[in-house]
């Protein structure tokens, strides 16, 4: 999922409340948290969890026009025993998506277990 750079600018403009979540639990246990999460996503297909990378992949498709956008959640271990959850989510075509994958980011961050 590649990431043109004159992306970031637009992206900190409507986007800047977004951030990785901090859950106070090894990266294991944040697995499983994000896994359950995930469930719970109306539009989401679980494609892959692989636990040695600690992440996991889903394709989220649209109700209306069934267009299909790529997501990735990636944990990492913090200090002291917490963990990292990154998300990502981009659409597969056009240039705009009139905000949805940042929605569709904090309704899954949302879904996680407060820290």
């Amino acid at each position: 999922m590649s990431y043109p750079p004159t992306f970031a600018e637009i992206q900190r403009q409507c986007c800047a409340d977004l951030a990785p979540a901090h859950l106070e639990v090894p990266p294991a246990a944040a697995l499983a948290a994000v896994q359950r999460a995930a469930a719970t996503m109306p539009d989401w297909t679980v494609t892959n969890v692989d636990a040695g990378a600690g992440t996991l992949e889903a394709v989220a498709t649209s109700r209306l026009f069934h267009f299909q956008d790529d997501v990735v959640v990636r944990v990492r271990a913090e200090g002291d025993g917490a963990s990292r959850v990154d998300v990502r989510s981009k659409s597969r075509v056009g240039k705009g998506d009139l905000g949805a994958n940042a929605a569709r980011i904090r309704l899954f961050l949302a879904a996680l277990p407060p820290s």
